[in-house]
């Protein structure tokens, strides 16, 4: 009698799992074919990733030959880098300082939170701005440079802690 209940409950158990991986394998099939319409096409059309791929697939080296125009083998000059653009203090506040200030990582003060923020206040806006395009190290946490985000101009990120203590005073 107990080999017969023992093999019942493997038949039983053996199914539930069976049923369960099914389920599993449903929901990878149902994923990836939801990201194939949307993720993928994202990233394949985004150009700052074509740019990417070219440049990992041009070619190493060019191949001057005597008594042939090799002009196109000159050294590219690199392009002026355009300042950055300024931005507002919300929208700038929702695409890089919402990550830390959002959610109060690594000691950040959250936005809207008037007791985290008093302090930091207290000390005035211009060691505010400082510290954040500088980046600081203090007791209550970390803050990276300009928040991680060293393509942002300087009146960015000074609009983002302008647009934070407002809204936590």
């Amino acid at each position: 009698m107990s080999a017969e209940h023992d093999r019942k409950f493997f038949d039983t158990f053996m199914l539930v799992l069976g049923i369960l991986i099914g389920i599993a394998i449903l929901l990878y099939v149902l994923a990836r074919i939801v990201a194939s319409g949307t993720q993928e096409q994202h990233v394949i059309t985004d150009p700052v990733n074509q740019a990417v791929v070219a440049e990992r697939i041009a070619p190493v080296a060019k191949v001057a030959i005597a008594g042939q125009d090799n002009s196109a083998l000159a050294p590219v000059q690199a392009a002026a880098a355009e300042p950055a653009k300024e931005l507002g203090g919300e929208e700038v506040f929702n695409m890089a300082c919402m990550a830390c200030h959002g959610a109060g990582v690594a000691g950040a003060p959250k936005y809207g939170d008037k007791a985290a923020w008093a302090p930091r206040i207290a000390k005035g806006m211009d060691t505010l701005h400082k510290h954040s395009i500088e980046g600081f190290q203090g007791s209550a946490g970390f803050m990276p440079p300009k928040g991680g985000r060293a393509d942002l101009a300087d009146k960015s990120i000074m609009n983002a802690v302008d647009y934070m203590v407002s809204g936590s005073k």
